[in-house]
C-alpha cells in the first residue's frame, strides 16, 4: 500500500479508506442490497444465508422505504414512510417479531421490484411460524399480478394490466401464494396516503 502526502499530511489512498469502511460494514451492505432474481436485473447478488433460518434482530424501530425489506424483533415498530401508490406487507411472526416490505408500483433504482419483493420476505421468514400477514396501502392502484410480473417487465407495446376496481381478495390470494401461507392469514386494508406505523 502506498501512502500519499498532501501538505505534509500522511493520508491513506481513497481505495484503502473505502476498503476499511467496507470491511467494517460489509454485513450491513450485503443485507441492504437487493438480490437479483435473474440475469436481467442489474446489481449484486445477495449471498445465501449461512444459517437455516434468519436471526430475529433486536432493533426496536426501523424505517422501510420503497422497494426495501426489513425486520424487527418482538415489541419493535416498523415505519413505512410516504405510502402513496405503494402497498406494505407486514408479516407477524409467532415469536412476536415482524418482517416488512414496502412494495412500490415502479422500481426504485437499486431496490426490489414488486415481482421480487415477496420472495425476499419469504426468505427472511425462513422456517419461522407466521401468525398473520397484513397488506395495507393503495389497494385500488394495484393489480394482483404486479406481485408476479412487475410493470417494468412488460415489453414496449405489451398490455399492462390496469385495475378497474380494488381487488383485495386477489391481492390476498397472490400474497398468500407467494409467501406459502394460507389465504386466511392475510388481511388487506386500503389506507389513505401517508406514513404507516406498525407496532
Amino acid at each position: 500500500m502506498r501512502w500519499m502526502r498532501a501538505n505534509g499530511t500522511v493520508l491513506l489512498p481513497v481505495t484503502a479508506l473505502l476498503a476499511l469502511y467496507l470491511g467494517a460494514t460489509c454485513v450491513v451492505v450485503a443485507q441492504a442490497q437487493p438480490a437479483v432474481a435473474s440475469g436481467f436485473l442489474p446489481g449484486p447478488v445477495t449471498p445465501p444465508a449461512r444459517t437455516p433460518e434468519p436471526v430475529t434482530p433486536t432493533t426496536a424501530n426501523i424505517r422501510i422505504s420503497e422497494g426495501q425489506v426489513g425486520e424487527v424483533g418482538p415489541g419493535g415498530t416498523i415505519t413505512y414512510p410516504s405510502v402513496t401508490s405503494c402497498l406494505t406487507v407486514t408479516v407477524r411472526l409467532q415469536d412476536g417479531g415482524k418482517v416488512g416490505a414496502h412494495a412500490s408500483l415502479f422500481q426504485v433504482p437499486g431496490e426490489y421490484r414488486s415481482d421480487r419483493i415477496l420472495a425476499v420476505v419469504k426468505q427472511r421468514i425462513g422456517a419461522r411460524g407466521v401468525r398473520a400477514v397484513e397488506v395495507r396501502g393503495a389497494v385500488g392502484a394495484w393489480d394482483p399480478s404486479y406481485f408476479t410480473k412487475a410493470i417494468e417487465s412488460y415489453a414496449e407495446g405489451e398490455q399492462v394490466p390496469v385495475p378497474t376496481q380494488p381487488d383485495p381478495g386477489g391481492l390476498a390470494r397472490v400474497v398468500a401464494d407467494e409467501l406459502g401461507e394460507p389465504q386466511g392469514k392475510v388481511t388487506v386494508e386500503d389506507l389513505p396516503d401517508g406514513d404507516q406505523s406498525v407496532g
